[in-house]
């Protein structure tokens, strides 16, 4: 099973989630979709399987620097359009697990979501 984070290599959230993966074990790729952007295909099957408003970053300040114009009226084909645009604006991280994905990172989340299998070490 291959897993797969995606998000931005700064952010501080992204951080620990790579952390909690490296200290359980877990063998990942990294994705950096500010570095190689993301593919609109994949966006589109991420909000069918999550929904556009989890995937959607409002609290971000690449978000909130946009103009009101650009905020208001936001469906699903503006908001994968903006992110696709501008991937600053996906949640982070998105850990791929093959067949689920889980977006954002809490420890209790990836302690339940991860396989065992995928971990090698105890903690």
């Amino acid at each position: 099973m291959t897993i797969t984070i995606y998000g931005i290599k700064n952010c501080d959230t992204m951080k620990k989630a790579r952390a909690w993966l490296d200290d359980h074990g877990v063998a990942y790729d990294f994705h950096d979709y500010k570095a190689s952007g993301i593919a609109k295909d994949k966006l589109k099957q991420w909000s069918g399987e999550v929904g556009w408003e989890t995937l959607l970053n409002r609290a971000g300040t690449t978000f909130r620097k946009l103009p009101d114009g650009d905020k208001e009226a936001l469906n699903e084909r503006k908001a994968l359009a903006l992110m696709a645009d501008q991937p600053s604006m996906i949640k982070r991280p998105v850990l791929d697990l093959g067949s689920k994905r889980v977006v954002g990172f809490r420890p209790d989340t990836y302690a339940k979501e991860v396989p065992a299998k995928a971990r090698k070490k105890a903690r």
